[in-house]
């Protein structure tokens, strides 16, 4: 784990002495600059990007548990304060060993998905942003197991933002509900689970083009949608680096480390059924 997090931190020391010294200082776009949480901008009106985004999860309750996933994202804005997001994700997985799932060594195209966002506030003109954002994905892998599935899920979620010091300090927050359906291939029962959670973000301009700061998600797992039976909860807390590459193309990076859970009816003092102990996720965007 040591490793890893120093290899993370000279990765953004190197990328940020890379930087071209010309970047934009004034303002902040809050659209991509988090990596597990969203900020309330949307974009501008006629906006057009390509985004790819690698999702990696690392460690589960015991033997070799490694997923990663790769998002491929057309993103459009076709009205004003509307932003649209069509994506498609394959998956890698890499399962030895750990109890309650079967062994998987597995390279496959999991599915795709669909985002609507709404900007209700934006900051500049009111006391903070706010939008309300929902995505509709349809699976045929599932994303912790790797089995064969047919899943349907939806996320919704609200996000506001506010910059602390102006032009220096942003912040975000997050509140998420996500509601799933799957069943395995082959077998006639029909799974229910839900996740809802919130989220706090707060990043600095470190230098024009740069901004560094930290991510913190609080989630809790449920058998069914109805958020009636806990299954587990977990605490999320890790860096976040944000780079303006140049005016058409941006990189984020973050790393996230289960600090704090516990399953449902246990003392443990994290919880590796339910979530990961590692989630990695990097993100670049071009504008065309």
């Amino acid at each position: 784990m040591l490793t890893r997090a120093k290899t993370f931190q000279m990765a953004v020391v190197l990328i940020a002495a890379l930087l071209p010294a010309c970047a934009d200082a004034e303002g902040f776009d809050t659209e991509h600059i988090f990596a597990f949480m969203i900020g309330a901008d949307v974009g501008t009106l006629g906006e057009r990007e390509f985004q790819t985004e690698t999702t990696g999860r690392f460690g589960r309750s015991g033997g070799t548990y490694r997923a990663v996933g790769q998002e491929l994202e057309l993103e459009f804005v076709p009205f004003r304060n509307f932003r649209i997001e069509v994506g498609s994700t394959f998956a890698s997985h890499f399962i030895s060993g750990v109890p309650g799932i079967d062994d998987q060594r597995r390279l496959s195209w999991q599915g795709g998905s669909i985002d609507f966002r709404y900007r209700f506030l934006d900051r500049e003109s009111g006391p903070f942003g706010l939008t309300f954002a929902t995505e509709l994905h349809g699976h045929r892998v599932d994303e912790t197991t790797a089995e064969s599935v047919r899943s349907f899920g939806t996320e919704f979620r609200l996000a506001f933002d506010r910059e602390l010091v102006p032009d220096r300090i942003i912040a975000a927050f997050n509140l998420l509900y996500e509601p799933e359906w799957t069943r395995v291939v082959g077998s006639g029962l029909m799974e229910k689970d839900s996740t809802a959670g919130a989220a706090l973000g707060v990043l600095a301009q470190v230098r024009p083009g740069f901004l560094l700061g930290g991510e913190a998600r609080y989630l809790r797992k449920y058998e069914g949608i109805g958020l009636e039976e806990l299954a587990g909860q977990a605490l999320f807390v890790g860096p976040t680096a944000y780079f303006q590459l140049s005016k058409a193309s941006r990189l984020t990076a973050s790393w996230s480390i289960q600090a704090w859970g516990r399953p449902a009816g246990s003392t443990a003092s994290l919880d590796l059924v339910n979530f990961d102990r590692h989630q990695a996720r990097l993100v670049f965007g071009v504008n065309f």
